[in-house]
Formats: structure tokens, C-alpha cells, sequence
């Protein structure tokens, strides 16, 4: 493989001029753009058609009937906690993670 100098930018690139370019300083409460992508309705018609086909696929399969709904509610449990944690239930979590704590040195 030969070198190849490459050759060295001229000028650096002008700033951008398009409108998107200048965004606006966002107002104190006002949602982001991204705020759209929180779970709603929609999300969780699309978990539940997940995990229904998903404990039919493991049913189908040959999968004993307790064991599919072993693996479905701990999948459950663990998108619950995540969501929990993801969202505002901070004080929840915070709740839950005293209690265990709690219990767990015999307090």
C-alpha cells in the first residue's frame, strides 16, 4: 500500500446560516423536542403485543406454562424498575432501596 499525502483544508468551514442552526434558549418548564418520547399508550401497546407473543412463542415451543410466566413476570418486574427509575419515581425507588437495605441488616 503506497502513501498518499492528502491535501490539508484551505479555509476552515463557514458557520451555518440555515434557521435550525439558531436554536432558541429553552423557557424554564417547557417540554424538550425529545419529550415526545416518553412512554405512553402507544409504547405500551406495543410491550403487550411483545409479550404476548412472546409467552405464545415460549408456549408453542413446548415451554412449560409456569416457567413462560416465570420469565414473563421477571421481565416485567425488571421494565418496571427501570421505568421507576427512569421517570419521577425517584422517591419510590428511593423507598423500595431503604426498605431492602433496611431488611437486609436487620433493622
Amino acid at each position: 500500500m503506497s502513501h498518499v499525502p492528502l491535501p490539508l483544508p484551505a479555509d476552515p468551514a463557514p458557520a451555518c446560516a440555515c434557521p435550525s442552526a439558531a436554536v432558541p434558549p429553552m423557557v424554564r418548564g417547557s417540554k424538550p423536542d425529545g419529550a415526545a418520547g416518553r412512554f405512553g399508550p402507544t409504547h405500551a401497546l406495543i410491550l403487550l403485543i411483545a409479550f404476548l407473543g412472546l409467552g405464545c412463542g415460549l408456549f408453542l415451543a413446548g415451554t412449560e406454562l409456569q416457567t413462560v410466566f416465570a420469565l414473563l413476570g421477571g421481565c416485567g418486574a425488571i421494565g418496571a424498575a427501570t421505568l421507576t427509575a427512569a421517570g419521577g419515581g425517584r422517591r419510590l425507588m428511593t423507598v423500595l432501596v431503604e426498605t431492602a437495605v433496611r431488611s437486609g441488616a436487620d433493622k
